[in-house]
């Protein structure tokens, strides 16, 4: 790619509201290994989702969660609707909702020396119409705009055929607090328009929301794309009357505003030991196996009973010095060597996107590691949302072409996130499957723990 021919393209349509970013002449190529992991991952995710689903209830409801023995888990549904709103609670339990996963799945994918590390399994992932603009923009395909909409037609139950989407009304909601994205849905929803389909965006408020539907302009639309965050809802005229017309299935809200389906804790709950048996049974051992191998060690972080624990028992928690530890303030005093994790916001709340909540172990001095500790002790003591803490695992480095400051392509060393987007579509029998649309690339300079979008770090798609 010319340097010149990018950054006209991307000056005349800005996608990310005053962001910037580095340039490169190439896209990212995977090997054929990480191709067929990210294959097996586009079948191990929708399974993933579906089987939370499946121990929530089961939990929710003190049911057993394996078929033939009398294992139960009542305290999974406690952890995940920690801190939301009874009537959110309420909403994400309503028959209405059975079996409805997100449309759109995005895991976060460091490159490793051992393989990918899936830090995240993202429900509501930005970046769709960025990744689909610059996937034209170097050859690599086109076909994410037109699979956002087949898997939005999918999750309203209609076939996902032009038809559909000549007739089926599409909003997208992008909140402020999402409003740097709003560029790029608003280009995604003009390429969709032009090839006949009714998609718009729109701000939460300017929408009239009853138990009747949802309208913007006098119109009924038919699917609503929630691109805010549920903790977000409290600054959305009508959120009440929302959930009564998803409920009533007066409109489709896409993805569905399911917490259980957002925390990050669910990644925690894949590593609890207590759980094997059930993600076996419910996963497969495939799939299981898989998840288990680019998942790091993930755990909760709660609060030592008052008292303190049983004299024989000991927290599921990192070790320190190769023994147990009672206590999560045990981990302020580890050594540096030994604090290779990463503490970060489970979900429901403002700091739980991006990288506000992160703070990496190896990293911090001592007091911001203790004091970061506290802070997650704190939110789970005061029910608000729960911290996770995350296995750190180093991105490998890697050498890729950027372009320099005057346009000249150059070798670069960096380490990389890989995020694919993967859409939920049904076929003609009815039949739900993931398709991989596309994936984008974050390449950070190798001095960067923490790999996000960043002015020194460049942007660019991966080739399928």
């Amino acid at each position: 790619m010319d340097f010149f021919g990018l950054k006209s393209a991307l000056d005349a349509q800005p996608l990310f509201a005053g962001k910037t970013w580095r340039l490169s002449p190439d896209a990212f190529r995977f090997s054929a290994e990480q191709r067929a992991q990210l294959d097996a991952l586009g079948e191990a995710l929708p399974a993933f989702f579906a089987a939370l689903e499946k121990l929530y209830f089961a939990s929710a409801e003190n049911r057993k969660i394996l078929r033939n023995r009398n294992l139960r888990a009542p305290w999974v549904a406690p952890l995940l609707d920690r801190g939301k709103p009874p009537r959110l609670v309420a909403h994400q339990r309503s028959r209405a909702l059975a079996g409805t996963l997100p449309p759109v799945m995005r895991p976060d994918l460091l490159i490793c020396a051992d393989g990918f590390a899936m830090t995240e399994a993202d429900s509501v992932p930005g970046g769709i119409g960025l990744t689909a603009f610059l996937a034209r923009l170097y050859g690599c395909g086109d076909a994410m705009p037109r699979l956002f909409l087949d898997a939005l037609l999918s999750a309203s139950g209609v076939p996902a055929d032009a038809a559909s989407a000549r007739s089926r009304r599409v909003v997208i909601a992008v909140s402020d607090e999402a409003a740097d994205y709003r560029p790029e849905f608003e280009w995604l929803a003009a390429i969709l328009r032009s090839r006949g389909a009714d998609v718009s965006v729109s701000h939460p408020n300017a929408l009239e929301i009853s138990a009747e539907g949802v309208f913007l302009d006098g119109k009924k639309v038919d699917v609503l794309h929630r691109f805010f965050e549920l903790f977000d809802l409290g600054n959305v005229r009508g959120a009440d009357a929302l959930f009564e017309a998803a409920e009533r299935g007066n409109v489709v809200v896409s993805p569905p505003m399911r917490p259980f389906q957002e925390e990050k804790l669910s990644l925690a709950l894949l590593h609890h030991p207590a759980l094997f048996p059930f993600w076996e049974e419910a996963l497969g051992e495939s799939h299981f196996s898989l998840l288990r191998k680019i998942v790091p060690e993930t755990w909760v972080v709660e609060p030592t009973p008052e008292g303190g624990l049983p004299a024989s028992a000991s927290l599921l928690a990192p070790t320190l010095g190769g023994r147990p530890i009672r206590d999560w303030r045990e981990l302020a005093d580890a050594p540096r060597r030994e604090r290779n994790l990463v503490l970060k916001a489970s979900g429901f709340d403002e700091t739980a996107w991006g990288a506000r909540s992160v703070t990496i172990g190896a990293d911090a001095s001592r007091d911001e590691w203790a004091a970061a500790l506290e802070r997650a002790l704190a939110s789970a003591r005061e029910k608000k949302s729960l911290f996770v803490l995350q296995r750190f695992r180093k991105p490998a480095r890697l050498e890729h072409a950027l372009f320099d400051a005057r346009g000249v392509p150059e070798s670069a060393f960096g380490r990389a996130r890989v995020c694919p987007y993967y859409f939920l579509v049904r076929d003609g029998g009815g039949r739900s499957r993931a398709r991989l649309g596309g994936a984008l690339c974050t390449f950070c300079p190798p001095d960067k723990k923490i790999i996000h979008g960043m002015s020194s770090a460049a942007l660019f798609p991966c080739a399928l």
